[in-house]
């Protein structure tokens, strides 16, 4: 299928993250992408991109309510998410582990790893708080991302926590709903 249908997992990363560049929304910097093949389609390929010593993952803000400087983090991740927006790009796998930051004196610095899955898309505001489901956000988080992204879509603060929030729990549920079925069938294995 990758080989004669649809554009490798690799080829993907490398042509948005060069796209990525291109709006000023920072990632690993792309050097190339290898793909092995046979007659009968895709053995294997590789991405590579320049190697980022970042400081943490979004994932540290998650299970360290305690972090230094957490709401300034929090504020300057929605002006990041918001300017990924602005330029119509729904990155599907916006979750805790896909986010590098590293800090210099300027402030934060957000870079996007696992590039493959992307849709390039005009947002509208349902869209963009559902861009926000899988960080896995507390409601403190949501509050913090919420006040500082409605400013700067000219959106209620209500509105936006009120449909970030709607759309982050139902991800949370679905998640955790799974993973109880999965350990139910688990005990039901043991039996």
């Amino acid at each position: 299928m990758y080989k004669y249908i649809r554009p490798t997992k690799a080829k993907r990363s490398f042509q948005y993250a060069n796209r990525l560049i291109d709006c000023g929304i920072s990632t690993p910097f792309p050097i190339a992408y290898i793909e092995n093949t046979t007659v009968f389609g895709l053995k294997s390929s590789y991405y590579i991109s320049r190697h980022i010593d970042y400081d943490f993952e979004f994932r540290a803000l998650i299970h360290n309510p305690q972090f230094p400087e957490r709401d300034k983090i929090l504020q300057e991740f929605a002006a990041f998410t918001f300017k990924l927006h602005e330029n119509n790009i729904d990155f599907l796998d916006h979750s805790p582990g896909n986010t590098l930051i590293t800090k210099d004196d300027n402030g934060y610095n957000f870079y996007l790893i696992d590039l493959n899955r992307m849709r390039f898309k005009p947002m509208s505001f349902d869209n963009r708080m559902h861009n926000f489901r899988r960080l896995w956000l507390s409601k403190t988080m949501i509050k913090i991302l919420a006040e500082a992204y409605a400013k700067l879509y000219n959106k209620s603060y209500q509105n936006t926590y009120d449909l970030m929030l709607k759309h982050s729990r139902a991800f949370q549920l679905k998640i955790n709903s799974k993973k109880l079925r999965r350990s139910g069938r688990k005990m039901q294995f043991k039996k």
